[in-house]
């Protein structure tokens, strides 16, 4: 395998899966604060997400849209779901609304949840990245090293 092939796979992964990985973030992230009702709720929600973001991924459908599709699928708006991510509180009534749309029973939202491991995508991500990266010479490990600092901004 080419080190452009290589590249360009490691590169179409890594954006498949950012949506995911930020939501597995910040959930990893409001783990660490003290338990209240908003942040269980965000925390679940974004579980949520990522369930539904990974199913979605594995069905093939491409990554782009789908924070468009869980707004829809909460029957709310994106603009919605854009707050509810980073500071909106989710009072009662829209968490028994979002716990009807994805199938989960009354005050799922509510109970607290350990955070889960490495999800299938972050896993798969991690396999590739060992495969590309064993697959290649020094200079192929390199230009690896250097592609994924200048994604993440390092």
């Amino acid at each position: 395998m080419s080190y452009a092939l290589q590249a360009g796979t490691v590169k179409t992964l890594n954006e498949n899966v950012k949506q995911v990985r930020q939501s597995y973030f910040r959930q990893r992230q409001c783990s660490a604060t003290v338990s209240n009702p908003t942040v269980i709720r965000r925390q679940n929600v974004l579980n949520l997400f990522q369930q539904f973001a990974e199913e979605q991924m594995r069905a093939g459908v491409p990554p782009k849209g789908l924070e468009q599709a869980f707004a829809q699928k909460l029957q709310i708006s994106p603009s919605m779901w854009s707050q509810i991510k980073s500071s909106r509180p989710i009072g009662d009534k829209l968490a028994r609304q979002i716990e009807a749309a994805c199938g989960q029973p009354a005050a799922w939202l509510d109970e607290e949840r350990q955070p889960q491991g490495l999800s299938a995508a972050e896993q798969q991500l991690l396999a590739m990245a060992l495969k590309a990266w064993r697959s290649t010479n020094a200079e192929g490990r390199k230009r690896l090293k250097l592609l994924l600092k200048d994604f993440i901004g390092s």
